[in-house]
């Protein structure tokens, strides 16, 4: 018998159709149907569709556009081959986690601390806290510079706004996890439709595109963009949250249950980091096309690219830069709560209201805006903070879905490991090489 259980839940709580929302009961049963094979094509996908999008969401925060932003602007088009190397990694990464729930009924998190010694798991989960507050001071910080430069608000009454939505948005998971969905879905369509405008009037060089696949670098200063880049697209607590997403959402009750839930949730992954894949590729051919092919290789902060592209394009693309950028910092910041409750209730039991966390996670953006920091500047950094953090998650994934006694039949291909294992080591070596330039520069 298939089970449910609310996605934003990490702790167990039900068992059955009668003990969810209506709305989460009638597609309980429609994914019944489609695992028995009633179901087919994309009727039999719908179901399952909806936890790796709530994952794209951080693959799109503020952090990306002051990463790809820059990249495109300084370098044009010669980064191009990160991000696409990114998003690849993004793929393999959110399918081992959504694997690791399906398989285990635990998210990554909880099966460290039940793996691990008590150090090395409060380590673990330090780390992990220090990397939520890099997330939410990108993800505030964005949202609160879309309202700025939509409607001049000063920045600090602009994150004040900022927490006030952020909390609304919260609420939604009070009427299911359906709804939360829905309006998550509707932001990264805002996203998509104000990239897809910015495009179509940019005209960036396709050959120039192209001439950007082949792996190439410039100088210290593309390593670390670089870095940032994959800092801001493979995001550390998006893994754990991703494996807290599947772990209870259709709970499959034998082996063939959970092999065909693991594959509906491989596609629920490729189509929505597509959608988070040219997202970023569409910020950094933007950034070449308008900025670095104008001579405009200095574009550091949102405000810059915010005036560049209404100067340069007119159009309103400015405005449309701002809605796309608010929508991406309401969206991310409510995932990255969710994230941090998963971090902290998995590593050390520990529970605290969502709406809490969301007071206390705000804070230091708050505390940066108000002291006057730059706030472009801080989120590029925030993305190079990122990356030092994915290896801490990511390594511990790759060790536990490639253990046949903790996954079972769903335990990873030979193939699948070594080439997470080739993604953790590229991802470790250019953190060593980030870490030396940033010492030595």
């Amino acid at each position: 018998m298939l089970r449910w259980r609310k996605v934003v839940e990490v702790v167990p709580h039900t068992n059955g159709v009668a003990d969810v929302l209506p709305g989460e009961a009638r597609v309980l049963e429609a994914a019944q149907r489609s695992l028995s094979g009633e179901r087919h094509g994309l009727r039999a996908l719908w179901p399952f569709l909806g936890p790796a999008f709530i994952a794209a969401v951080a693959y799109v925060d503020p952090g990306n556009f002051a990463t790809n932003f820059a990249g495109g602007a300084k370098f044009g088009y010669l980064l191009v081959w990160v991000v696409v190397v990114s998003n690849l990694m993004a793929m393999l990464i959110q399918t081992l986690s959504a694997k690791l729930g399906i398989a285990t009924g635990m998210n990554l998190p909880e099966v460290c601390r039940a793996r691990f010694g008590r150090r090395p798991t409060f380590l673990l989960w330090l780390q992990a806290e220090a990397i939520a507050m890099a997330t939410d001071l990108a993800e505030f910080i964005g949202a609160a510079l879309g309202l700025h430069l939509l409607f001049g608000i000063p920045l600090f009454p602009a994150a004040l706004l900022t927490g006030v939505a952020a909390f609304g948005i919260l609420a939604l998971q009070a009427h299911g996890f359906r709804k939360l969905e829905a309006a998550i879905a509707g932001l990264v369509g805002v996203i998509v439709a104000g990239f897809a405008f910015e495009v179509f009037i940019a005209k960036p060089s396709a050959s120039g595109a192209a001439s950007g696949l082949i792996p190439g670098f410039d100088g210290s200063e593309s390593v670390l963009l670089a870095a940032g880049i994959l800092g801001a697209t493979v995001m550390p607590h998006v893994i754990y949250l991703h494996s807290a997403l599947t772990q209870h959402r259709v709970v499959g009750d034998n082996p063939r249950e959970k092999q065909r839930i693991l594959r509906f949730e491989r596609v629920d992954v490729i189509i929505a980091m597509i959608i988070a894949g040219v997202i970023n590729l569409s910020m950094l051919l933007v950034g070449a096309a308008v900025f670095h092919a104008s001579g405009q290789t200095d574009i550091s902060s949102l405000d810059d690219v915010y005036r560049g592209l209404g100067e340069q394009l007119g159009q309103h693309a400015d405005a449309v830069f701002g809605i796309a950028l608010l929508a991406s910092g309401l969206s991310s910041s409510s995932v990255g709560t969710m994230a941090g409750q998963v971090v902290m209730q998995g590593f050390i039991h520990r529970r605290i209201p969502l709406f809490l966390r969301r007071t206390i996670t705000m804070a230091p953006a708050l505390v940066i805006i108000a002291i006057g920091v730059n706030a472009s500047a801080a989120l590029v950094l925030s993305q190079v903070v990122l990356s030092f953090g994915i290896p801490f998650a990511l390594i511990p994934l790759v060790l536990f879905t490639r253990d046949r006694s903790l996954m079972g039949e769903l335990v990873n291909r030979r193939l699948t490991s070594v080439v997470a294992w080739v993604v953790a080591a590229v991802i470790v070596a250019l953190n060593v090489v980030l870490l030396a330039l940033t010492i030595t520069g």
